[in-house]
Order: structure tokens, then sequence, then C-alpha cells
């Protein structure tokens, strides 16, 4: 090979037409490649000017050469092109022919890679170039005419180049040759792994505080089963705030609650543990869903103004057979019925929390036995250039064909929706099933009621009711009779500081025996220490030392109940 009779430019007309479209480096090649094309379109300009001053010089050196065919060419000094390719930054190189053979490799890419004799092959001389992929990065150039680009490709001592070929033509050489740039970006590779490796461990803390702060076990109230899944969004996605709850308020009922915090990263992870807790500690004031939202939507705004939330708060009364709920701006529940009917819950629905300025309201939706419930946030039915509603009637539709335990119910409506662990979003899901009992396990669960009407002889009357009921429960004698007795306390209680209506309501489960009583007047009772001469105020304290637990809430229309619970033997 004659390096001197290289022409390292693109003719005129051609290099010209090239510059305007595809001969240029597009601009995301980046800026070196960009002062690779400007520096090739130099020296090509100047080869132009070159061949207008010395044409008569080129020609008479046509006249003495024959037909040789090759004064025309410009010799390498001519160009100057040594003093290009030493202009040029980073690692250079030549290569010319199908096979790749080296013309020239300036300092900088021996100093890196070590000496390269002219005319061997890249492929037997340049170990460096599979990990540049340089073969086919050539070839293409070759075939192509055009500039191509790899980055951050990285070499076994650890350096990472980004690489730049660009055609070279040549009159004597058939199929031309091409110019080799490689940068050197190792500082920037690291800088970029770095900050990869900070992004990495800032999700990690994230999902693991995210997950710290959901439910480690969910509690599994007696009359429903039910079982939750949160899928954290991929890689790609920062962690959101989604979270769900299951609360046992006792009697038989039981709080569930998801919502979503709309923001990403630790923060709105810590924002959802806050608002987490605040439910909990709501939920034991026993207050209907929209009370409870309504205090949710001033600490939302203390918490943090910047941070809003959505939530739904629903409370299972199983003697209702019915879920209450109120909803601050989350995606409506929906129930399946035991025939495949899936039923979505209407208004009411607020902003969401954090707006202030806003009553809610609760609503309610039936959950007979054979029903499911599932609450859920945006990340399931939310998708791009995808109406939302589409969303929840996808839904729907793969509630309505899913079946089996809560747990495989949260699995199937995952795998229907496409969540998977590269999904761009975070999801939560909340199974509920009030299952149909039927058989042995029927026989478990009981229910009982007595209206208390007339004056002192319903206190008499409901010990009646009471030790009857509970003797043909089978209950030991020693339950039967602490039963009676904790009835005939709240019985009593009622006719002293309540007003008609009252009633009386017996509760067997599997696992304990409810004992409650409602009446007409609002004021709930409250424990205190009975004096020694006093004659009342002990019946609260006795219900307490006898029972597992007791509590009272306000119901809908202005009343109380007050109820207690015995543990059930093993």
């Amino acid at each position: 090979m004659n390096f001197t009779r290289w022409s390292a430019r693109l003719p005129g007309t051609q290099r010209r037409a090239a510059r305007g479209s595809e001969g240029s480096v597009p601009a995301a090649r980046g800026e070196y490649a960009r002062q690779l094309g400007r520096l090739i379109d130099d020296a090509a300009d100047a080869a132009d000017a070159t061949d207008a001053v010395d044409a008569p010089r080129a020609t008479e050196a046509s006249g003495a050469a024959g037909t040789s065919g090759t004064a025309d060419v410009p010799a390498l000094e001519d160009f100057s092109v040594r003093e290009l390719l030493g202009r040029l930054p980073g690692l250079v190189a030549l290569v010319y022919g199908p096979e790749h053979r080296i013309a020239y490799v300036n300092d900088a890419y021996a100093a890196a890679f070590g000496h390269r004799p002219p005319g061997g092959t890249v492929a037997d001389s340049c170990p460096e170039a599979e990990d540049l992929g340089l073969g086919p990065l050539i070839d293409q150039v070759l075939r192509s005419g055009k500039p191509r680009t790899v980055k951050s490709r990285r070499t076994q001592d650890g350096g990472s180049f980004t690489v730049t070929c660009l055609p070279v033509d040549s009159p004597h050489l058939d199929g031309g040759g091409v110019l080799v740039h490689a940068a050197d970006v190792t500082d920037h590779a690291e800088a970029a792994e770095r900050l990869r490796a900070s992004e990495r461990r800032h999700r990690e803390t994230a999902v693991t505080l995210q997950r710290s702060l959901l439910p480690q076990d969910l509690e599994q109230p007696d009359d429903l089963r039910i079982a939750a899944t949160y899928q954290p969004g991929g890689t790609d996605a920062a962690v959101g705030g989604d979270w769900y709850d299951v609360i046992t308020l006792g009697a038989g009922r039981t709080a569930l609650v998801i919502g979503d915090v709309m923001g990403r990263g630790v923060r709105a992870a810590a924002v959802m543990g806050q608002l987490r807790t605040a439910v909990r500690a709501y939920a034991r004031l026993d207050l209907p869903p929209h009370e409870v939202l309504q205090l949710l939507d001033g600490l939302a705004a203390e918490i943090d103004a910047s941070q809003i939330a959505t939530c739904v708060y629903a409370i299972h009364d199983p003697s209702e057979g019915k879920l209450v709920y109120a909803s601050a701006g989350h995606l409506p529940i929906l129930v399946r019925d035991e025939d495949g009917t899936v039923r979505c819950a209407e208004d009411p629905t607020g902003p969401p929390l954090g707006t202030g300025g806003w009553l809610h309201t609760s609503g309610s939706i039936a959950l007979p036995p054979g029903s499911t419930a599932v609450l859920y946030t945006d990340g399931l039915v939310e998708r791009r250039r995808e109406d939302i509603d589409e969303g929840v009637a996808a839904l729907a539709r793969a509630l309505s064909g899913a079946s089996g335990t809560p747990q495989v119910v949260c699995d199937r409506l995952l795998r229907s929706l496409g969540v998977t662990a590269e999904h761009d979003d975070d999801v939560a899901v909340l199974v509920v099933q009030h299952p149909s009992r039927t058989g042995p396990d029927a026989e478990l669960f009981h229910n009982a009621a007595l209206e208390l009407l007339g004056g002192v002889e319903a206190a008499p009357r409901a010990r009646a009711f009471a030790s009857g009921v509970l003797s043909s429960w089978r209950f030991p004698v020693e339950l039967r009779d602490l039963g009676v007795l904790a009835t005939s306390e709240l019985v009593a209680n009622s006719l002293q500081h309540g007003s008609p209506p009252m009633r009386l309501r017996l509760r067997r489960t599997d696992r304990r025996l409810i004992i409650e009583v409602t009446d007409g007047d609002d004021h709930l009772p409250r424990r205190r220490r009975a004096e020694t001469e006093d004659e009342a105020g002990r019946g609260i304290s006795i219900i307490a030392t006898i029972a597992s637990s007791w509590g009272s809430r306000r119901t809908p229309g202005g009343g109380k109940a007050v109820w207690c619970e015995f543990a059930l033997p093993d």
C-alpha cells in the first residue's frame, strides 16, 4: 500500500452534497464527531484550492506519465493529511480494503493499545477490535458510505471508548477506506456508572422503606378472607406511595383501606407511612368512613401541602352484608357476585386528600356471601395513550372470570392487566372475599337478635333470651354464664342512659362470641372508677374485666352501639 497516494477526503461535488445531507455527522453522534466532519471538510476545501492552483503542474505531470492514470490524484502531502490527523482529538487509525488492513495509527492510538504495523489486518493486529466492535462497524461504513458510531464500549483493561468510523475515498482502491476515531470516555462512563449505582441505592432504599411501612401480616377477620399484593414499578420508575391496610374494629366489623400518594421516591413513601399510621389511629375511634377521610384531609395538608393523596376507606359489617365507604379521589371499588356479575361502586367520591374545603360523604355497596370486592391503585389500570375508564373496564372483565382464593385472584388480575416486574408504576391490590358457608362450616356462624321493648321487664327478658341462645349454641357453662352477665350489664346501661329503640344482638363466629346492644342515644359510655359509696357506675368496668375486649360507636341516625367480645376456647 502506497500511503502517500491516499486521498483522505470526499470528492468535491460528492463532499459538498453529502455535507448538506447524509455525509455529515449527525448531531446525536456527539461533539467530537462533529469536529471530525468539520476537519475533514476543511481539508477537502483546501484540497480543492490546491487543485485549482496546481492545475498546470498536474497537466504536465499527466503528459509525462502517459496512460498511468495516477497523476491527477494529489499526493498526501498536498492535503497536509498528516497535519489533519494530528489535529483530530483522540485515537485515530486509517484502515482500507475488505480485509480491514491498517494504513496508519496516530501516537495516541499506539499509546493506548500499542504499535500497530501498517499492512496488518485489524482482526490479527488489533485485539481491542473485538471489544470495540470495529469489524462490523467498518463493514457497515464500507457498505453504506455513511459514518457510524458506537458509544461507550468497554475494553478488557477497563477503559471505555466511543468509536466513530468515517468513509474515506481513494481512487486507487476498490471499496475505499475508513477513518477510525476513538474518544476515551472512561471518566464519563465511570461517572455514569456511579450515578446509576446511586440511583439504584436510592430506589432500593425507597422500596425497602415502602415495604416496611406496609402491613407485614394482614389481619384476617372472622367473616372475610383477604389477600393483598404490592408490586413496585420497574427499575426505570421511581417508587411511589401506594398502600393498603386491614383493621379489625371489633364486634365483627372490619375497616379496609387503600391509597396512593401522588409522588415518587422516599418522600412519597414517608408521607404514605404517616397517612397509614393516622388511618389506624382514626379507625380506633370507630368513626364513619367520611369522617375518617375528613380528618385525613386536614392531616395530609399539614404533613406536606405539595403532596396529594387518594384514598378509599370502607367498613364491612357482616350483620348488614355491605361495604360502607368513602372515597377521596380514588378509583371505584369493584364487587364480583357469586354468578360472575361485576358491579362498580358509584358516588360519592370527593377530591384527593390535602385539597381541603370539601365535606366527604359515605356510600354503600352490597357484599353478600359469595361475593368478592377489589380495591386497587391506578397503576393497575392506567396506561399511556389509553383512557383510564378503559383500564377499569378491563379490570372488571378480568375480575368476572377470576375465581379461587383471594391470593389467586390477586395474581390473576395482575397477569390479566399485564403487570410485570418492569411495569412503569407501582401497583397495590386488596382482594376481599365474603365466603358463602355451607355444611359444618356454616354451623360455626350464628346470629340472634331481640328487640328490647317495655321498661324494667326488658332486662330479665334479655337475660332469658341470652341464656337460651347460648345454650342452643352449646357453649360451655362458664362461657354461657359470662355471656349472660355481660348481656345483663349492657342492657342495664342502655336502659339507664339510653333511649328507644333498643336492640340486643348476639353473634357467634368460629373464634368469638359478640354481644351488642344498640339504642337511640348518641352519648358514648366510658369506663370510670366507682367510689365505695356509689350505687352505680360499675357496669362498664365489669364488662372490661370479664370480656376479651369491648367498645362503643355512634350509629347512623343518631344512636350508639356498645359491644363486647369473648374469645372461644380452641
